[in-house]
Protein backbone atom coordinates (compact mmCIF):
# COMPACT_ATOMS: atom_id res chain seq x y z
CA UNK A 1 0.00 0.00 0.00
CA UNK A 2 1.37 3.54 -0.83
CA UNK A 3 1.91 5.75 2.45
CA UNK A 4 0.30 8.75 2.28
CA UNK A 5 2.42 11.80 1.98
CA UNK A 6 1.09 13.94 4.34
CA UNK A 7 0.16 14.08 8.33
CA UNK A 8 -3.25 12.65 8.49
CA UNK A 9 -5.57 14.67 10.34
CA UNK A 10 -6.78 13.87 13.95
CA UNK A 11 -10.27 13.79 15.12
CA UNK A 12 -12.87 16.30 15.67
CA UNK A 13 -15.58 16.83 18.85
CA UNK A 14 -18.53 18.58 19.15
CA UNK A 15 -21.14 19.26 22.41
CA UNK A 16 -24.45 20.43 22.13
CA UNK A 17 -26.49 21.33 25.06
CA UNK A 18 -30.06 22.50 26.09
CA UNK A 19 -31.37 22.52 22.07
CA UNK A 20 -34.65 20.39 20.63
CA UNK A 21 -32.45 18.94 17.68
CA UNK A 22 -29.42 18.45 19.24
CA UNK A 23 -28.58 15.30 17.24
CA UNK A 24 -29.59 17.34 14.04
CA UNK A 25 -26.67 20.18 15.29
CA UNK A 26 -24.32 17.83 15.87
CA UNK A 27 -24.67 15.99 13.01
CA UNK A 28 -24.18 19.53 11.08
CA UNK A 29 -21.06 20.43 13.23
CA UNK A 30 -19.69 17.05 12.44
CA UNK A 31 -19.89 18.29 8.80
CA UNK A 32 -17.97 21.13 9.37
CA UNK A 33 -15.23 19.46 11.38
CA UNK A 34 -14.76 16.13 8.78
CA UNK A 35 -11.79 17.69 7.40
CA UNK A 36 -10.23 16.27 10.94
CA UNK A 37 -11.65 12.47 10.21
CA UNK A 38 -12.80 10.34 7.96
CA UNK A 39 -12.86 7.12 9.19
CA UNK A 40 -15.63 6.84 11.48
CA UNK A 41 -18.05 8.72 12.84
CA UNK A 42 -20.63 8.63 15.80
CA UNK A 43 -23.22 10.36 17.84
CA UNK A 44 -24.73 10.16 21.59
CA UNK A 45 -27.64 11.91 23.28
CA UNK A 46 -29.66 12.23 25.95
CA UNK A 47 -33.67 13.43 26.08
CA UNK A 48 -32.84 13.23 30.21
CA UNK A 49 -33.13 9.79 30.72
CA UNK A 50 -31.58 7.51 28.15
CA UNK A 51 -28.04 8.23 26.80
CA UNK A 52 -28.44 6.33 22.99
CA UNK A 53 -25.45 6.46 20.53
CA UNK A 54 -24.83 5.28 16.64
CA UNK A 55 -21.11 4.62 15.07
CA UNK A 56 -20.46 3.92 12.28
CA UNK A 57 -17.36 3.95 9.82
CA UNK A 58 -17.47 6.50 7.10
CA UNK A 59 -18.06 10.06 6.14
CA UNK A 60 -20.65 12.04 8.61
CA UNK A 61 -22.87 12.43 5.71
CA UNK A 62 -23.34 8.78 4.83
CA UNK A 63 -23.60 7.38 8.40
CA UNK A 64 -26.11 9.82 9.67
CA UNK A 65 -29.27 9.43 6.77
CA UNK A 66 -32.56 9.86 8.87
CA UNK A 67 -33.56 6.24 9.34
CA UNK A 68 -30.27 6.19 11.88
CA UNK A 69 -30.81 10.10 13.00
CA UNK A 70 -34.18 10.25 13.87
CA UNK A 71 -33.94 7.78 16.72
CA UNK A 72 -31.14 10.03 18.70
CA UNK A 73 -33.89 12.45 19.40
CA UNK A 74 -32.61 14.35 22.66
CA UNK A 75 -31.79 17.74 23.78
CA UNK A 76 -28.45 17.19 24.55
CA UNK A 77 -25.27 15.43 21.82
CA UNK A 78 -22.07 15.01 21.75
CA UNK A 79 -20.23 14.10 18.51
CA UNK A 80 -17.01 12.64 16.78
CA UNK A 81 -15.14 12.37 13.62
CA UNK A 82 -12.35 9.86 13.52
CA UNK A 83 -8.97 8.94 12.04
CA UNK A 84 -7.20 6.72 14.20
CA UNK A 85 -4.03 7.45 16.08
CA UNK A 86 -4.09 5.21 18.66
CA UNK A 87 -6.27 2.29 18.23
CA UNK A 88 -7.05 0.35 15.04
CA UNK A 89 -9.37 1.87 12.11
CA UNK A 90 -11.87 -0.43 12.79
CA UNK A 91 -15.92 0.16 14.12
CA UNK A 92 -14.57 -1.25 17.76
CA UNK A 93 -13.12 1.82 18.14
CA UNK A 94 -15.21 4.45 16.75
CA UNK A 95 -16.57 7.39 19.49
CA UNK A 96 -18.18 8.15 21.03
CA UNK A 97 -17.80 5.47 23.85
CA UNK A 98 -20.62 4.89 25.68
CA UNK A 99 -20.92 2.76 29.15
CA UNK A 100 -23.17 2.01 31.92
CA UNK A 101 -21.35 2.32 34.60
CA UNK A 102 -22.01 2.88 38.89
CA UNK A 103 -21.89 6.83 38.04
CA UNK A 104 -24.46 5.80 35.69
CA UNK A 105 -24.69 6.20 31.70
CA UNK A 106 -21.68 8.15 30.00
CA UNK A 107 -20.25 8.41 26.89
CA UNK A 108 -16.77 10.09 25.62
CA UNK A 109 -15.65 11.44 22.58
CA UNK A 110 -11.89 12.13 22.39
CA UNK A 111 -9.31 14.15 20.41
CA UNK A 112 -5.67 13.54 21.40
CA UNK A 113 -3.48 10.55 22.28
CA UNK A 114 -2.61 9.72 25.99
CA UNK A 115 1.08 8.86 25.96
CA UNK A 116 0.82 6.53 29.28
CA UNK A 117 -2.27 4.48 27.96
CA UNK A 118 -0.63 1.55 27.54
CA UNK A 119 0.69 1.54 31.48
CA UNK A 120 -2.59 1.93 32.53
CA UNK A 121 -4.26 -0.34 30.79
CA UNK A 122 -1.52 -3.15 31.35
CA UNK A 123 -2.34 -2.27 35.29
CA UNK A 124 -6.32 -2.31 34.95
CA UNK A 125 -6.34 -5.34 33.20
CA UNK A 126 -3.52 -6.83 35.86
CA UNK A 127 -6.35 -5.78 37.85
CA UNK A 128 -9.49 -7.46 36.07
CA UNK A 129 -10.81 -4.65 34.18
CA UNK A 130 -12.16 -6.21 30.34
CA UNK A 131 -11.51 -3.35 27.53
CA UNK A 132 -13.93 -3.83 24.37
CA UNK A 133 -11.67 -1.83 22.29
CA UNK A 134 -7.98 -0.97 21.58
CA UNK A 135 -8.15 3.01 21.98
CA UNK A 136 -6.78 4.75 24.11
CA UNK A 137 -9.88 6.46 24.86
CA UNK A 138 -10.89 3.52 27.03
CA UNK A 139 -8.80 4.17 29.43
CA UNK A 140 -9.94 7.18 30.84
CA UNK A 141 -13.75 5.40 30.57
CA UNK A 142 -12.40 2.55 33.01
CA UNK A 143 -10.28 4.88 35.28
CA UNK A 144 -13.84 6.88 35.94
CA UNK A 145 -15.61 4.37 36.64
CA UNK A 146 -13.15 3.16 38.79
CA UNK A 147 -12.72 6.39 40.40
CA UNK A 148 -13.76 6.24 44.44
CA UNK A 149 -15.07 9.60 43.83
CA UNK A 150 -18.86 9.82 44.39
CA UNK A 151 -20.13 12.44 41.77
CA UNK A 152 -19.34 12.41 38.41
CA UNK A 153 -17.42 15.29 37.81
CA UNK A 154 -14.85 14.33 40.72
CA UNK A 155 -14.73 10.94 39.17
CA UNK A 156 -14.08 12.48 35.97
CA UNK A 157 -11.17 14.77 37.88
CA UNK A 158 -9.82 12.03 39.24
CA UNK A 159 -9.23 10.03 36.29
CA UNK A 160 -7.77 12.57 34.56
CA UNK A 161 -5.04 13.48 36.91
CA UNK A 162 -3.24 10.00 35.89
CA UNK A 163 -3.35 10.25 32.45
CA UNK A 164 -0.75 12.43 30.56
CA UNK A 165 -0.49 13.66 26.78
CA UNK A 166 -2.98 15.51 24.57
CA UNK A 167 -6.77 15.34 25.08
CA UNK A 168 -9.83 17.93 24.01
CA UNK A 169 -13.10 15.60 25.34
CA UNK A 170 -16.65 16.34 25.64
CA UNK A 171 -18.66 13.74 27.61
CA UNK A 172 -22.61 13.30 27.86
CA UNK A 173 -24.74 12.10 31.15
CA UNK A 174 -28.58 11.78 31.29
CA UNK A 175 -28.56 15.54 32.21
CA UNK A 176 -25.06 17.31 31.40
CA UNK A 177 -22.33 18.14 29.35
CA UNK A 178 -18.53 17.66 30.30
CA UNK A 179 -15.93 19.42 27.99
CA UNK A 180 -12.02 19.24 29.13
CA UNK A 181 -8.79 20.08 28.36
CA UNK A 182 -5.55 18.49 28.96
CA UNK A 183 -3.38 20.55 31.34
CA UNK A 184 -0.74 21.95 28.37
CA UNK A 185 -3.44 22.27 25.75
CA UNK A 186 -2.35 20.70 23.15
CA UNK A 187 -5.30 20.49 21.29
CA UNK A 188 -8.51 22.79 21.03
CA UNK A 189 -11.71 23.28 22.21
CA UNK A 190 -13.76 26.06 21.56
CA UNK A 191 -16.83 26.93 23.77
CA UNK A 192 -19.84 28.86 22.28
CA UNK A 193 -23.51 29.75 22.38
CA UNK A 194 -26.90 29.80 20.67
CA UNK A 195 -29.42 32.49 22.03
CA UNK A 196 -32.52 30.83 22.88
CA UNK A 197 -35.65 30.35 21.16
CA UNK A 198 -39.32 30.50 21.78
CA UNK A 199 -40.23 28.44 23.94
CA UNK A 200 -36.85 27.29 25.14
CA UNK A 201 -36.27 27.90 28.80
CA UNK A 202 -32.38 27.57 28.40
CA UNK A 203 -29.85 29.31 26.01
CA UNK A 204 -27.72 26.68 24.14
CA UNK A 205 -24.07 25.53 24.85
CA UNK A 206 -22.21 24.06 22.55
CA UNK A 207 -18.20 22.88 22.38
CA UNK A 208 -16.63 22.35 18.96
CA UNK A 209 -12.64 21.75 18.33
CA UNK A 210 -12.95 24.50 15.55
CA UNK A 211 -15.20 27.70 15.52
CA UNK A 212 -15.60 27.06 12.00
CA UNK A 213 -18.63 24.57 13.28
CA UNK A 214 -20.07 27.21 15.19
CA UNK A 215 -20.89 29.28 12.06
CA UNK A 216 -22.81 26.76 10.25
CA UNK A 217 -25.07 26.03 13.56
CA UNK A 218 -25.44 29.64 14.52
CA UNK A 219 -23.24 29.89 17.88
CA UNK A 220 -21.19 32.37 18.79
CA UNK A 221 -18.05 31.96 19.81
CA UNK A 222 -17.15 32.98 23.47
CA UNK A 223 -13.78 31.53 24.76
CA UNK A 224 -11.78 28.55 24.53
CA UNK A 225 -12.22 25.75 27.35
CA UNK A 226 -8.63 26.77 29.05
CA UNK A 227 -6.03 24.59 29.69
CA UNK A 228 -7.13 21.91 32.19
CA UNK A 229 -10.22 23.07 33.23
CA UNK A 230 -13.39 20.82 32.96
CA UNK A 231 -16.86 22.49 32.39
CA UNK A 232 -19.84 21.08 33.41
CA UNK A 233 -23.07 22.10 31.86
CA UNK A 234 -26.07 20.92 33.24
CA UNK A 235 -29.66 22.08 34.84
CA UNK A 236 -28.47 24.24 37.55
CA UNK A 237 -26.07 26.24 34.59
CA UNK A 238 -22.16 26.02 33.95
CA UNK A 239 -19.39 25.38 36.54
CA UNK A 240 -16.28 25.44 35.87
CA UNK A 241 -13.04 24.07 37.75
CA UNK A 242 -9.62 23.37 37.23
CA UNK A 243 -8.68 19.37 38.14
CA UNK A 244 -5.20 19.58 38.30
CA UNK A 245 -2.04 22.38 38.64
CA UNK A 246 -1.23 24.54 35.33
CA UNK A 247 1.74 23.34 32.56
CA UNK A 248 3.65 25.43 30.83
CA UNK A 249 1.18 25.52 27.72
CA UNK A 250 1.82 23.11 24.42
CA UNK A 251 -0.69 23.78 21.75
CA UNK A 252 -0.54 21.93 18.41
CA UNK A 253 1.66 24.72 16.03
CA UNK A 254 0.49 22.72 13.13
CA UNK A 255 -2.99 23.03 13.78
CA UNK A 256 -1.98 26.80 12.21
CA UNK A 257 0.32 25.50 9.55
CA UNK A 258 -2.14 22.73 8.38
CA UNK A 259 -4.91 20.65 10.20
CA UNK A 260 -7.46 23.80 10.95
CA UNK A 261 -9.69 25.29 8.61
CA UNK A 262 -8.51 28.79 7.65
CA UNK A 263 -12.15 29.85 8.54
CA UNK A 264 -11.95 28.96 12.41
CA UNK A 265 -10.26 30.69 15.72
CA UNK A 266 -7.99 28.21 17.07
CA UNK A 267 -6.32 28.50 20.30
CA UNK A 268 -8.11 32.30 20.13
CA UNK A 269 -6.05 32.95 16.85
CA UNK A 270 -7.65 33.01 13.25
CA UNK A 271 -6.19 30.98 10.91
CA UNK A 272 -6.09 32.52 7.89
CA UNK A 273 -3.70 35.23 9.32
CA UNK A 274 -1.35 32.74 10.77
CA UNK A 275 -1.06 31.33 7.36
CA UNK A 276 -0.86 34.12 5.52
CA UNK A 277 1.80 35.52 7.74
CA UNK A 278 3.86 32.03 7.28
CA UNK A 279 3.65 32.67 3.65
CA UNK A 280 4.77 36.55 4.10
CA UNK A 281 7.37 35.27 6.39
CA UNK A 282 8.86 32.21 3.48
CA UNK A 283 9.15 35.19 1.33
CA UNK A 284 11.06 37.31 3.32
CA UNK A 285 13.35 34.57 4.83
CA UNK A 286 13.62 32.87 1.26
CA UNK A 287 13.39 35.26 -1.56
CA UNK A 288 13.04 33.73 -5.58
CA UNK A 289 13.49 35.13 -8.80
CA UNK A 290 11.20 34.20 -10.02
CA UNK A 291 7.47 34.82 -12.94
CA UNK A 292 4.38 33.36 -10.92
CA UNK A 293 3.64 31.85 -7.23
CA UNK A 294 1.58 28.84 -7.38
CA UNK A 295 -0.18 26.99 -4.59
CA UNK A 296 -0.68 23.16 -3.64
CA UNK A 297 -3.92 23.25 -2.94
CA UNK A 298 -5.63 22.98 -0.68
CA UNK A 299 -3.47 23.26 2.23
CA UNK A 300 -0.57 25.72 0.75
CA UNK A 301 -2.89 28.32 -0.52
CA UNK A 302 -3.23 30.81 1.99
CA UNK A 303 0.95 30.27 2.84
CA UNK A 304 1.07 31.12 -1.50
CA UNK A 305 -0.83 34.31 -1.04
CA UNK A 306 0.92 35.48 1.39
CA UNK A 307 4.11 34.78 -0.20
CA UNK A 308 3.11 36.62 -3.25
CA UNK A 309 1.77 39.46 -1.34
CA UNK A 310 4.93 40.07 0.37
CA UNK A 311 7.06 39.46 -2.61
CA UNK A 312 4.96 41.17 -5.36
CA UNK A 313 5.34 37.63 -7.79
CA UNK A 314 2.23 37.21 -9.05
CA UNK A 315 -0.01 34.70 -7.35
CA UNK A 316 -1.46 31.96 -10.17
CA UNK A 317 -3.81 29.01 -9.71
CA UNK A 318 -1.36 26.66 -11.71
CA UNK A 319 -2.44 22.99 -10.19
CA UNK A 320 -6.32 22.36 -10.04
CA UNK A 321 -7.51 20.12 -7.47
CA UNK A 322 -10.15 17.26 -7.84
CA UNK A 323 -12.47 17.19 -4.86
CA UNK A 324 -14.63 14.83 -6.10
CA UNK A 325 -11.72 11.50 -5.56
CA UNK A 326 -13.43 9.44 -3.46
CA UNK A 327 -11.93 6.60 -1.59
CA UNK A 328 -11.91 4.36 -4.11
CA UNK A 329 -11.49 4.16 -7.46
CA UNK A 330 -10.20 1.64 -10.78
CA UNK A 331 -6.80 2.12 -11.93
CA UNK A 332 -6.06 1.31 -15.31
CA UNK A 333 -4.29 -1.97 -15.82
CA UNK A 334 -1.62 0.15 -18.02
CA UNK A 335 -0.13 1.78 -15.64
CA UNK A 336 -0.31 5.60 -15.53
CA UNK A 337 2.66 7.65 -14.01
CA UNK A 338 2.25 9.27 -10.96
CA UNK A 339 -1.23 8.22 -11.38
CA UNK A 340 -2.38 9.12 -7.68
CA UNK A 341 -1.32 12.73 -7.82
CA UNK A 342 -2.55 12.69 -10.89
CA UNK A 343 -6.45 11.89 -9.73
CA UNK A 344 -6.13 14.88 -7.35
CA UNK A 345 -4.34 17.22 -8.43
CA UNK A 346 -4.16 18.59 -12.78
CA UNK A 347 -1.63 21.31 -13.84
CA UNK A 348 -2.62 24.19 -15.77
CA UNK A 349 -0.29 24.48 -19.00
CA UNK A 350 -0.80 27.84 -20.00
CA UNK A 351 -0.07 29.34 -17.00
CA UNK A 352 3.40 27.30 -16.32
CA UNK A 353 4.45 27.05 -19.61
CA UNK A 354 8.38 28.87 -20.15
CA UNK A 355 7.43 30.21 -15.80
CA UNK A 356 9.99 30.09 -13.25
CA UNK A 357 7.54 28.75 -10.36
CA UNK A 358 7.67 29.12 -6.96
CA UNK A 359 5.82 25.81 -5.67
CA UNK A 360 4.41 26.64 -2.02
CA UNK A 361 3.29 23.75 0.15
CA UNK A 362 2.64 23.44 3.76
CA UNK A 363 4.96 20.65 4.76
CA UNK A 364 7.66 17.74 2.77
CA UNK A 365 6.66 14.44 5.07
CA UNK A 366 8.61 11.36 2.92
CA UNK A 367 9.06 13.72 -0.08
CA UNK A 368 7.64 11.32 -2.56
CA UNK A 369 4.36 13.27 -3.83
CA UNK A 370 6.53 16.85 -3.48
CA UNK A 371 8.50 14.69 -6.08
CA UNK A 372 5.79 13.92 -8.22
CA UNK A 373 4.29 17.23 -8.21
CA UNK A 374 7.12 19.08 -9.09
CA UNK A 375 7.86 16.50 -12.08
CA UNK A 376 4.06 17.50 -13.05
CA UNK A 377 4.39 20.94 -13.28
CA UNK A 378 8.39 20.58 -14.92
CA UNK A 379 6.17 18.56 -17.71
CA UNK A 380 3.71 21.21 -17.63
CA UNK A 381 6.74 23.53 -19.26
CA UNK A 382 7.54 25.07 -16.60
CA UNK A 383 11.42 26.50 -16.86
CA UNK A 384 12.29 26.86 -13.54
CA UNK A 385 10.91 25.53 -10.19
CA UNK A 386 11.52 26.62 -6.30
CA UNK A 387 9.64 24.48 -3.59
CA UNK A 388 9.39 26.73 -0.68
CA UNK A 389 7.92 25.17 2.17
CA UNK A 390 5.46 27.30 5.10
CA UNK A 391 7.10 25.41 7.93
CA UNK A 392 10.46 24.05 9.63
CA UNK A 393 11.78 20.45 8.31
CA UNK A 394 9.90 17.73 9.95
CA UNK A 395 12.50 15.78 12.15
CA UNK A 396 10.55 13.85 14.96
CA UNK A 397 6.87 12.18 14.94
CA UNK A 398 4.01 13.71 16.98
CA UNK A 399 2.56 11.79 19.84
CA UNK A 400 0.01 13.78 21.11
CA UNK A 401 -2.78 13.34 18.70
CA UNK A 402 -1.64 13.33 15.20
CA UNK A 403 -1.03 10.55 13.05
CA UNK A 404 3.50 11.06 11.68
CA UNK A 405 5.75 8.36 10.61
CA UNK A 406 7.99 7.11 12.35
CA UNK A 407 11.28 9.30 11.74
CA UNK A 408 12.61 6.65 9.94
CA UNK A 409 10.51 7.50 7.35
CA UNK A 410 10.52 11.69 7.54
CA UNK A 411 12.92 12.90 4.99
CA UNK A 412 13.83 15.82 6.58
CA UNK A 413 15.08 13.58 9.43
CA UNK A 414 17.26 11.87 7.52
CA UNK A 415 18.69 14.24 4.66
CA UNK A 416 20.04 17.54 4.36
CA UNK A 417 18.02 19.95 2.65
CA UNK A 418 20.07 20.23 -0.20
CA UNK A 419 19.50 16.16 -0.66
CA UNK A 420 15.95 16.42 -0.14
CA UNK A 421 15.91 19.33 -3.06
CA UNK A 422 17.84 17.03 -5.48
CA UNK A 423 15.13 13.98 -4.55
CA UNK A 424 12.24 16.19 -5.05
CA UNK A 425 13.89 17.43 -8.41
CA UNK A 426 13.33 20.96 -7.47
CA UNK A 427 15.89 24.06 -8.81
CA UNK A 428 16.00 25.28 -4.89
CA UNK A 429 14.50 24.80 -1.85
CA UNK A 430 14.05 26.45 1.53
CA UNK A 431 11.88 26.02 4.49
CA UNK A 432 10.64 28.42 6.91
CA UNK A 433 12.19 28.76 10.67
CA UNK A 434 11.47 27.39 13.85
CA UNK A 435 11.83 31.07 15.14
CA UNK A 436 9.67 32.45 11.62
CA UNK A 437 7.05 29.99 12.15
CA UNK A 438 6.18 30.66 15.93
CA UNK A 439 6.64 34.56 15.40
CA UNK A 440 3.76 34.07 12.35
CA UNK A 441 1.42 32.08 14.27
CA UNK A 442 1.71 34.56 17.29
CA UNK A 443 3.72 32.40 19.70
CA UNK A 444 3.45 34.00 23.40
CA UNK A 445 0.46 36.33 22.78
CA UNK A 446 -2.76 33.81 23.33
CA UNK A 447 -0.82 30.58 23.78
CA UNK A 448 2.90 29.27 23.56
CA UNK A 449 3.10 26.17 21.06
CA UNK A 450 4.71 22.49 21.04
CA UNK A 451 7.06 22.45 17.77
CA UNK A 452 8.09 19.07 18.51
CA UNK A 453 7.74 17.66 14.98
CA UNK A 454 10.31 20.31 14.32
CA UNK A 455 12.46 19.97 17.17
CA UNK A 456 12.62 16.87 18.70
CA UNK A 457 11.97 18.30 22.05
CA UNK A 458 8.92 17.09 23.59
CA UNK A 459 6.80 18.98 26.61
CA UNK A 460 6.05 15.33 28.46
CA UNK A 461 8.60 13.17 30.17
CA UNK A 462 7.40 10.22 28.03
CA UNK A 463 7.97 9.37 24.03
CA UNK A 464 8.48 6.26 22.50
CA UNK A 465 12.16 6.59 22.02
CA UNK A 466 12.27 3.77 19.53
CA UNK A 467 10.20 6.20 17.41
CA UNK A 468 12.69 9.24 17.55
CA UNK A 469 15.81 7.52 16.39
CA UNK A 470 17.21 7.97 13.17
CA UNK A 471 17.16 5.73 10.32
CA UNK A 472 20.38 7.08 9.60
CA UNK A 473 22.55 9.65 10.39
CA UNK A 474 22.23 12.77 9.09
CA UNK A 475 24.48 14.47 6.78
Amino acid sequence: MVQPDKFREECGVVAIYAHPEAEKLAYLGLHALQHRGQESAGIATSDGMTVRSHRAMGLVADIFIEEFLTPLRGSLAIGHTRYSTAGDSALLNAQPILVQSNKGSIALAHNGNLVNASEIRARLEGQGSIFQTNSDTEVIVHLIALSKEHTLPDAISDALQQVEGAFSLVMISTDRIFAVRDPRGFRPLAMGRIPSQKGQKQETIVFASETCAFDLIGATYERDVKPGELVVVGPEGISSTFYTKPEPQSSCIFEHVYFSRPDSLVFGRAVQESREQLGRQLAREAPAEADIVVPVPDSGVTAAMGYAAESGIPFRFGLIRNHYVGRTFIEPKQSVRDFGVRLKLNPVRSLLEGKRVVLIDDSIVRGTTSRKIVRMVRNAGAREVHMRISCPPTISPCFYGVDTPSKRELIAANKSIEQIREFIGADSLSYLSVDGLKKACGDGQKTTYCSACYTGTYPTNWVDVEEIQPAVTKQ
